[in-house]
């Protein structure tokens, strides 16, 4: 996979299923048009080849009526309707915002969605002055800005219900302060379940609520209040199922997402949750639309060393472990999204060799989405075992290049550091691999999917055992033939970014160059300056400015000596730029040969949702980095 072959990804987004009506949603990166498109396709439940279903220029979330009649989808980011037997999509909103991802109700005629209701006089709208001249925004609340979305308070997302088959306007079912997400509908279509921020725990909370609002219009009220923040919900009869953790005040460690179940009575009080899964075992993948309620229990998506797997909770589970819950859908792959319909499932899932494939399970029903990028060359993935110092286990995956080598290597680190590198496919290895670089992916304690003690080991110790673990496994890497070990480089981003300027620092006469990306490199500004520094911060290292200080890379500034590329988004909130800026001052005043590379227009996510084209452009930058620092491969083709 080459920089340009970025252009060759198809993703599906969502799968819809009711009866032999399967659809998906797939986005490719155009490179011609800096933009990401794609429309909705069917794939036949016979095995045929899919087929585009709509022709929109970028088509997305699409949901199937109870009665299979229907579909609303969005478009251009507002909603749309088409019937399921032809015709033209119709339009249905007409929102300054837009409208969030369609949800139907169980009598098929109305559709509940969120959006983004702005302020008056302000973003554009209804001929409110330019960004640069809007009045000023009063904020009381920390929870106010969020990376990729931008300020909340002045453009609080409300619920909307809209009769799509009468075609009249939307209507609007909230108008308060909570900012409302993930919108459900109760079996019998009374009420509209949603989740928001918990309102009465003053403005230093982290616990999320679900609310609930009559449809026909009334009182937002609290149906049931969480133990942490929520991710997903869903509902049955009576009863609320969320996916959410546990934690009191602002400790939210890197805590699983749990299955848990609440009483629903909307004339009555709020009741407390009970939980059904295991949080020592248990690590469910959060996320819109991860949780479904089926007559044999409660699916949702469970992280497992690297794997992604759809497994049955039972509801009458009481913190059941993991190998108490069934797998519907699993092995070497990640599942991304499922739907279920009548005891069939569909589900898309990454493997090795593709970014999204759409699967009916227990059939022969599959995509191949992933052929032309095979064609363009996709590299193995070889998963391997390290231990570190004190005899911790350490697992994780190297990606090898055509060719004996032997080959320079490239220590990848991932995000997070409650995140994981798995068994779908990573664009972003496979270009180093195919350009003649080893990769190695390490899950080190602190990454997710490995159980409760794996994910909170850094908790007020970042730098000491997931170091050790990263460079374990890069150790059990350059034990293979292929691999030089006289020329590594380390690289990563977030806190990828932050490990390897804690490398960089600590361990530096291990590499020959460091590419730090998007990095936490100063803990004591970004506790004011990240949309999410003000608890994440004291998550892992405590609010003690020395302690803050004392595992903050840019305190080692001055040991780093090797080559250091400092790149960062200038519009990245998460870990602001002045992260770049105060490392990149740091490295050069002390003489460190160091390079900032800005992306002007991106947030946080641009390897993965940025422009095409600066995704092509980053990976010209990176490969021309390793180049002048590790120079080509040895024994392979590549360039």
């Amino acid at each position: 996979m080459r920089p340009e072959d970025v252009a060759l990804l198809r993703v599906p987004g969502s799968v819809t299923l009711r009866g032999d009506l399967l659809l998906t949603d797939v986005a490719r990166p155009d490179l011609e048009s800096d933009s990401y498109r794609g429309g909705l396709v069917r794939v036949p439940t016979d095995g045929s080849e899919p087929q585009p279903w709509t022709r929109g220029e970028r088509d997305t979330a699409p949901r199937i009526s109870p009665d299979g009649r229907w579909v609303a989808f969005l478009r251009d980011r507002q909603l749309y309707v088409i019937a399921t037997d032809g015709g033209e999509a119709r339009r249905v909103t007409d929102l300054p915002g837009g409208a969030g991802t369609p949800v139907w109700a169980p009598d098929s005629r109305r559709v509940a969605f969120a959006a983004r209701v702005p302020e008056e006089g302000r973003y554009g709208i209804d001929g409110a002055p330019a960004a640069e001249a809007e009045a000023p925004r009063r904020i009381t609340d920390l929870r106010y800005r969020l990376d990729g979305v931008g300020f909340l308070r002045d453009r609080v997302q409300q619920l909307f219900v809209v009769d799509v088959l009468a075609e009249e306007e939307p209507h609007r079912l909230t108008d308060g302060d909570v900012d409302l997400d993930d919108p459900t509908w109760t079996p019998d279509g009374q009420h509209v379940l949603a989740v928001g921020a918990r309102q009465d725990a003053g403005p230093q909370n982290l616990h999320d609520d679900v609310y609930a609002v009559p449809a026909a219009g009334g009182q937002l009220v609290v149906a049931v209040r969480g133990e942490g923040m929520i991710t997903s919900i869903a509902a049955a009869e009576g009863r609320i199922y969320l996916l959410g953790s546990e934690f009191t005040g602002l400790a939210a460690r890197p805590l699983p997402d749990g299955v848990w179940v609440a009483p629903f009575d909307p004339a009555g009080s709020p009741q407390p949750p009970r939980l059904l899964t295991d949080p020592r075992t248990v690590d469910c993948e959060g996320g819109t639309g991860n949780l479904v309620v089926t007559a044999d229990g409660v699916l949702a998506l469970v992280r497992n060393r690297g794997a992604v797997e759809l497994r049955l909770v039972p509801v009458d589970a009481d913190r059941a472990p993991l190998d108490d819950l069934p797998v519907i859908a699993g092995g070497q792959v990640v599942v991304k999204t499922f739907a279920e319909d009548a005891g069939r499932i569909a589900v898309v899932v990454s493997t090795p060799e593709s970014a999204g494939e759409v699967v009916l399970v227990g059939t022969d029903v599959k995509t191949d989405f992933g052929a032309d990028l095979r064609a363009a060359g996709i590299r193995p993935l070889r998963e391997i075992h390290g231990t570190a110092p004190d005899g911790y286990p350490v697992h994780g995956w190297v990606v090898l290049p055509e060719g004996d080598g032997p080959h320079p290597v490239l220590l990848n680190v991932h995000g997070g550091p409650f995140m994981y590198y798995g068994w779908g496919l990573f664009d972003e290895a496979q270009v180093y691999a195919s350009a003649g670089y080893a990769v190695v992916l390490p899950n080190p304690r602190g990454s997710a999917g490995y159980g409760f003690d794996h994910g909170v080991a850094i908790v007020n110790a970042l730098g000491t055992v997931d170091a050790d673990d990263v460079l374990a496994l890069l150790d059990a890497a350059l034990e293979l033939p292929e691999c030089d070990a006289e020329r590594v480089g380390v690289m990563g981003g977030s806190y990828g970014g932050f490990m390897t300027s804690w490398l960089a620092a600590h361990h530096g006469h291990r590499f020959k160059a460091a590419w730090s990306e998007r990095a936490v490199n100063a803990w004591d500004s970004f506790v004011g300056s990240s949309d999410i520094g003000w608890w994440f911060g004291q998550v892992y290292c405590g609010s003690d400015p020395d302690v803050q200080r004392a595992v903050s890379p840019l305190t080692y500034a001055d040991k780093i000596r090797i080559p250091f590329a400092v790149v960062h988004s200038e519009q990245d909130w998460r870990c602001p730029i002045e992260q770049a800026q105060r490392m990149f001052v740091a490295l050069k005043s002390n003489g460190t040969e160091a390079e900032l590379l800005l992306f002007p227009g991106e947030g946080h996510e641009l390897t993965r949702s940025g422009r095409p084209v600066h995704r092509r452009q980053r990976f010209d930058a990176v490969l021309d980095w390793w180049q002048r620092h590790l120079g080509e491969s040895i024994g392979t083709g590549t360039r």
